[in-house]
């Protein structure tokens, strides 16, 4: 099945993890051409020279709002659509997580909030929440002149269950369903489709720095092990194609069944 046969797609975060799974699935299912956008413009390159002709590389920092307005306007001018964007950039806190292992192994309550430097809580909600915001309005000004479109943000399972020590962590991505979902509401007017995958711990290389007793605590007899970047990007073009085509606003779980909401 090609189910994005001839559109035109764009990724941010696709130098790695997500992102790149994403990319790689679009292009497997047809897509005429994927702009990789990547703050880490190396990444995003080397992913798309694997991926061949139909990949092309941006670099994107996307607390930037005229930059991710630059982007993502352009690639609909130079290649006359824009029929899917996935917003899979994002960041986490390796100090906080580093702080919360030394508690657990230590057997020690966990202490990050009242120590946590405002510049750490900036830095967060700035890439995770202002950066959703700032694609989110640049793919509505572009797929709204259309007509027509599909966004799926990268939320996080952490929303819900609010990991201890990781709260500027859980309130940006809670921030990216909100604000995902009131944006949903306004563009299917418009004839855009705004959707969430939250997934719960995946195999990326964000995972890959958490340090193990962290990680440790993640797993357990009666839960899987962390989901694939694969599998994922599968959730995501679900909700990007046609087959989704009554869905809006909707936040798919996508966490092997750790918890339901």
């Amino acid at each position: 099945m090609a189910r994005f046969s001839e559109q035109v797609a764009l990724v941010t975060g696709a130098g790695s993890g997500i992102g790149a799974a994403v990319a790689r699935a679009l292009i497997a299912e047809g897509a005429r051409l994927v702009v990789l956008a990547d703050v880490d413009a190396g990444a995003a390159g080397r992913q798309a020279a694997a991926l061949g002709p139909a990949a092309v590389a941006e670099q994107l920092d996307v607390t930037d709002a005229g930059q991710v307005d630059r982007l993502v306007g352009g690639t609909a001018d130079r290649h006359g659509r824009l029929d899917v964007v996935v917003h899979a950039a994002g960041v986490d806190d390796p100090e906080a997580k580093q702080a919360i292992a030394e508690a657990l192994t230590r057997h020690r309550p966990v202490a990050v909030t009242a120590g946590l430097p405002p510049a750490s809580w900036r830095r967060v909600l700035a890439v995770n929440l202002d950066g959703t915001f700032h694609v989110l309005q640049a793919a509505l000004r572009t797929m709204a002149a259309q007509a027509r479109g599909a966004i799926v943000l990268v939320g996080s399972s952490a929303a819900f269950d609010a990991p201890t020590g990781y709260p500027h962590y859980a309130a940006s991505k809670a921030g990216v369903h909100a604000l995902g979902q009131a944006v949903a509401k306004e563009a299917i007017a418009w004839g855009v489709r705004v959707n969430i995958v939250a997934p719960g711990p995946t195999r990326t290389g964000m995972a890959e720095r958490t340090p193990p007793a962290l990680r440790a605590s993640m797993l357990g007899d009666t839960v899987p092990p962390y989901a694939t970047a694969e599998q994922i990007a599968d959730s995501v073009l679900y909700l990007a194609s046609d087959a989704a085509s009554n869905i809006v606003g909707s936040i798919l779980l996508s966490n092997g069944g750790r918890f339901t909401v």
